[in-house]
């Protein structure tokens, strides 16, 4: 097959009538400079990924458990999925024509071949057959694309040799994957991924099946905003106690809507163009201005690194490849690309914005797994349409409260101030409780000036899936804002509360969400003999934001709200009372006020650091003290 031939301009279309004409012919149109300036961003990045990779490759023969792999500078194991860099690998291979990309990607394969290859085609995630085969249609399309793409850069003996390991992983995933056979992102990415092996391999069976898959995901879509839903595990895939689907943020942007567009738009399916372009709107909402997903309140948020999620491959191709629809998606796709690229010390991408700082090495996965969307994007650049940050993301012009009725979420923004609450209740195991941002919880902060003032965490951090996850460093402390007590040494915190609801009203130009909440342990039990119900209000306006915190009950055990505020190491604390503390940033000044004292918990160091998001946090409590029903909290940034 020819080069950049896989994704036919035809296909744009015959998108509808119903998007936007003007959009589909600037898709057809010749990049202007803005758009190059893209280009330049991630080939540069691609290329700094991909030397990165080199670096920490292993080069040992004698020893084939680790020859060819990408050594991890903080996981103590190798990860089974880092053949996917072949892709990347091979892209670099052909555009620089240094032998040493190609060497990479034999090498990483020979690894693979050698510790995770299945005999029935399939991989897995660690050098143990009993592991997990599901990540195989990730490391298939990785495949599938280089040859597609790159495999005139190989001799005719490797070649042959990789194209008849696609066609065995090709089988073990035509024969074992549904839609639904375990979490969403698995069916949705075998929709774009049989469709690719069907054209690579020349399998017109592939090919029918990524059709049924591609029917089936139609119904995975939420009935208000169109959020893809199915993140959960298999037992538990069903509606909350509030009616809600299993959705999560990160997976979804990243991975399987990735997939879905690129099989939309390849096989010219309408119907799902339709589908997918609301699904992207609605996720685009959750963007924050300075290109991070807010995904405080998904159901998979144990992997939430602040630029995504800590596996997947990254939002690019859906956003940029459907720019033509809406700029505002090129602007998605640029702006997470310039925070990836903050992230980034020497070749490797880290779990989130403060891991440099805080010293914190990063996990090899991230690179390899964000490096294919890079690639893909320049494999298919001539038939892009123009991608540039010239349109505001959604979040940056908001004003006023936003409810997901699909989530119970709500988003609200006034002035410079933007935030999150949620009160979703979906849970993504069904007898483990990874407590996501809910319970009437403050999942997200932001202001424009000063950037990311508070963010969710698990509520106790769990290595959900060890493979996939770096130990928590110091000790664990949760970062999202709540109420919380202690009674016989047990915690109780809203955060618990899934039943909590939340109201909303925007009068006088102050935005109020109102939470009604009781403290929970982690088994959903109310604390007794102490107050346990609570009122949380967070009143915003252009100049302040407030949190009110009251109880009608009697305090009988040391209870405080805990607002932890996201500041790495070299900022300035100062404190100018006992009820007043102020953080310098680079471009403000944070001024927190309570009517109580303002203490900091017990922490090893100046900051706290939580694995989930990423960053390094201040941790504020304020206690009610004797006589006081109530707290009054204020942030204000001059």
């Amino acid at each position: 097959m020819e080069r950049r031939n896989f994704m036919q301009l035809s296909a744009l279309a015959g998108i509808g009538l119903s998007l936007p004409m003007a959009g589909i012919i600037n898709a057809c149109s010749n990049h202007p400079e803005h758009s190059l300036e893209f280009e330049n961003l991630i080939s540069d990045l691609l290329k700094d990924w991909c030397d990165g990779m080199i670096k920490v490759q292993i080069n040992n023969p004698e020893n084939l458990e680790e020859h060819g792999a990408l050594g991890c500078p903080s996981c103590s194991h190798i990860h089974g999925r880092c053949m996917d860099a072949v892709y990347p690998f091979l892209y670099m291979a052909d555009v620089s024509g240094d032998k040493k990309y190609i060497e990479a990607a034999e090498l990483v394969m020979t690894w693979a071949e050698n510790n995770v290859s299945q005999e029935n085609g399939a991989w897995t995630v660690i050098p143990n057959p009993k592991s997990w085969k599901g990540i195989t249609i990730f490391g298939a399309i990785a495949l599938a694309e280089a040859l597609h793409y790159h495999a005139h850069v190989l001799n005719e003996k490797t070649r042959k040799a990789w194209t008849n390991r696609l066609a065995r992983s090709g089988k073990y995933i035509y024969d074992t994957f549904t839609i639904d056979f375990t979490n969403i992102n698995y069916g949705a990415t075998a929709i774009y991924g049989l469709s690719l092996m069907g054209d690579v391999l020349q399998n017109e069976a592939y090919k029918a099946k990524s059709k049924e898959l591609a029917e089936d995901v139609k119904s995975y879509f939420t009935p208000n905003e169109g959020l893809l839903f199915g993140e959960c595990k298999k037992s538990s895939n069903k509606l909350s106690a509030k009616g809600l689907n299993g959705v999560d943020l990160g997976y979804n942007v990243e991975e399987s809507l990735n997939s879905i567009v690129m099989y939309a738009l390849k096989e010219n399916d309408e119907e799902l163009l339709q589908l997918v372009t609301k699904s992207l709107n609605s996720h685009l909402e959750f963007m924050l201005p300075d290109g991070a997903w807010d995904n405080s309140w998904g159901n998979r948020m144990y992997k939430w690194s602040y630029w995504g999620s800590r596996t997947c491959d990254g939002s690019q191709p859906a956003f940029g490849m459907m720019a033509h629809i809406n700029p505002a998606f090129g602007t998605a796709a640029v702006k997470n690309t310039e925070l990836l690229k903050r992230c980034t010390a020497d070749g490797l991408i880290h779990g989130g914005p403060h891991f440099i700082s805080a010293g914190i090495p990063p996990c090899v996965h991230h690179t390899f797994a964000h490096a294919k969307p890079l690639a893909a994007m320049l494999d298919h650049w001539q038939h892009l349409p123009e991608i540039n940050k010239n349109t505001a993301l959604p979040r940056t012009i908001a004003d006023g409260v936003k409810h997901f009725k699909d989530l119970d979420v709500y988003l609200f923004s006034r002035g410079d101030w933007r935030g999150t609450v949620s009160a979703y209740d979906a849970e993504y195991h069904y007898k483990y409780d990874y407590r996501q941002a809910s319970g009437g919880a403050l999942g997200a902060l932001y202001h424009n000036k000063v950037g990311l003032l508070c963010a969710a965490s698990m509520a106790e951090y769990h290595m959900v899936e060890p493979y996939n996850q770096q130990p928590q460093p110091n000790k664990d402390i949760a970062l999202t804002p709540r109420i919380e007590t202690f009674k016989d040494g047990v915690w109780y915190t809203n955060l618990y509360d899934l039943p909590a609801t939340v109201s909303s009203t925007d009068n006088n130009d102050t935005i109020e969400l109102l939470s009604i909440v009781k403290l929970k342990n982690v088994e959903r039990k109310v604390v007794e003999k102490t107050a346990a119900e609570f009122n949380i209000a967070y009143k915003c306006t252009s100049d302040k934001m407030e949190v009110h915190v009251k109880t009608t009950e009697d305090i009988l055990q040391p209870t405080a709200f805990v607002l932890p505020i996201i500041s790495p190491n070299n900022e300035l604390v100062t404190k100018v009372s006992e009820t007043e503390i102020t953080i310098q940033k680079r471009d403000g000044l944070v001024t927190v006020k309570s009517n109580a004292s303002i203490k900091i918990k017990e922490i090893e160091g100046s900051r706290t650091f939580n694995m989930v998001p990423g960053v390094e946090a201040l941790p504020l409590e304020v206690f009610f003290e004797e006589g006081i029903k109530e707290l009054l909290i204020s942030l204000t940034v001059s």
